[in-house]
């Protein structure tokens, strides 16, 4: 009989967790947010647990335009660290975990991207990830002279010529590139370095990178879309694809599509991992799985659930809290405010229910059990083929990574599903993704 399939693991590092009433719990650290010792405790752990990638989300405005006065004094998401910073930081206390960035491609330029993220790549030899994102929110914008953000076509057509840029300039260095002939008086050979020349609609790139290529040849793409521009997108470039489904069909579905898509454009889909986030409460029992879910709901203000449901529905004024759930009036990020509604209408949710759920999990499907029976779940997923594994977006940091190691890889591992890697290996190589030749970059 052969092997299970080896599921992957990653861990969001958001925040102190991804409830909202994280920084509330009597054991968290409010500073924690934006303090280094927070983040490197928490990636030595997970490295330790045999967590395959650390990944770090990013919105590049604090929002209190957009968030009521209340419930923005509530919120403990104002504060926190630039991504490839921190990073960098933990690439130098970590030697086996993967390290995903988010980095923009409406508020940033390809030439500054593609040079940081190799070098990220170098220093750590090889575990470096780019999570592509477009950008959605007006508060954002302000931030770099713009009133609105840009349409949804325009960012996406940006966003496709902005990565193909990146990764011409990742091509940059051939094999061979670097000769280091002293004798001679070589450093390189100028006919293996090549620039790019690029000239499009939104961008004149000339190259060459100054930053030679890593042993996994590239960072690791990233991509979460799940509209049909998102998925033309993670299609045409993504190695690891983050995904939010709330049930199994869904993610058999997202998959079907998927994968259609990777044929139409050439590419193989087993050289692609789909990643579904998850929000597990586990405890020794059921029982009290749900006294901690229950614990950490009671610390969110109903302002503040709605003030994050409005964020993906649009403005909720005129609407009964214990009524239905209205459609999405703009509907900003489409592909997480359309998974909203139909969780809503699926599980018969009000408007206050579905605040509670959003503030559990940002619209990442919820977990509550046992060690036992969170495993079940997983395995069930893992055994349908339409995952790779698990995007963990523990509720609370560092006691739900604790909780996650000692009550459901136990049993992950006794199931021949979770198989760690203990030796320092390229993230690529982790992912069990094929090397990438030198034209495939």
């Amino acid at each position: 009989m052969s092997a299970a399939p080896r599921m992957v693991l990653g861990l969001s590092m958001r925040y102190l967790g991804y409830h909202a009433g994280a920084w509330r719990h009597p054991d968290a650290n409010p500073a924690g947010t934006a303090d280094f010792d927070h983040f490197s405790r928490l990636a030595i752990e997970a490295e330790d647990a045999g967590i395959d990638l650390l990944f770090l989300a990013d919105g590049v405005a604090v929002r209190v335009n957009d968030t009521p006065a209340g419930a923005f004094a509530q919120s403990s998401q104002v504060a926190d660290l630039e991504p490839l910073t921190l990073l960098s930081g933990l690439a130098a206390v970590t030697s086996r975990v993967g390290l995903i960035a988010t980095a923009s491609t409406t508020y940033n330029e390809p030439y500054h991207v593609a040079r940081t993220y190799a070098s990220l790549d170098r220093i750590s030899n090889g575990r470096a990830g780019w999570n592509v994102v477009t950008s959605w929110s007006d508060a954002e914008a302000r931030n770099f002279g713009r009133e609105h953000t840009l349409d949804y076509e325009t960012r996406y057509e940006r966003a496709q010529e902005f990565v193909d840029v990146v990764r011409g300039l990742w091509r940059s260095w051939e094999p061979g590139a670097l000769v280091h002939d002293k004798s001679a008086g070589r450093f390189l050979d100028p006919a293996r370095l090549h620039a790019l020349n690029h000239v499009g609609p939104h961008f004149t790139v000339r190259g060459p990178l100054s930053v030679p290529p890593s042993p996994q040849g590239r960072p690791v793409i990233v991509q979460a879309g799940a509209s049909p521009a998102g998925i033309e997108l993670a299609a045409r470039h993504a190695d690891v694809i983050y995904t939010v489904p709330q049930d199994l069909d869904a993610a058999i579905a997202y998959r079907a599509a998927l994968d259609a898509k990777l044929r139409e454009v050439g590419r193989d889909p087993a050289s692609v991992r789909v990643l579904p986030g998850i929000v597990p409460f586990t405890a020794d029992t059921d029982a009290l799985a749900r006294a901690h879910y229950d614990e950490l709901n009671a610390l969110v203000p109903t302002e503040l659930g709605l003030s994050y449901l409005r964020a993906q529905l649009g403005d909720l004024s005129g609407c009964e809290l214990d009524g239905p759930v209205p459609e999405p009036t703009d509907p900003a990020v489409r592909s997480i405010a359309r998974n909203l509604i139909d969780m809503a209408r699926r599980d018969g949710l009000t408007l206050r229910q579905l605040s509670q759920v959003v503030a559990a999990g940002f619209g990442a499907r919820v977990l509550v059990g046992s060690g036992r029976a969170i495993a079940d779940d997983l395995q069930r997923w893992m055994e349908s083929g339409a995952i790779d594994g698990f995007n963990l977006c523990l509720p609370l940091l560092p006691d739900s990574l604790t909780r996650f190691a000692t009550h459901v890889l136990p049993e992950l591992r006794a199931r021949g599903l979770f198989r760690p890697i203990t030796e320092p290996v390229t993230l690529r190589e982790r992912l069990g993704l094929p090397a990438l030749a030198y034209g495939q970059r």
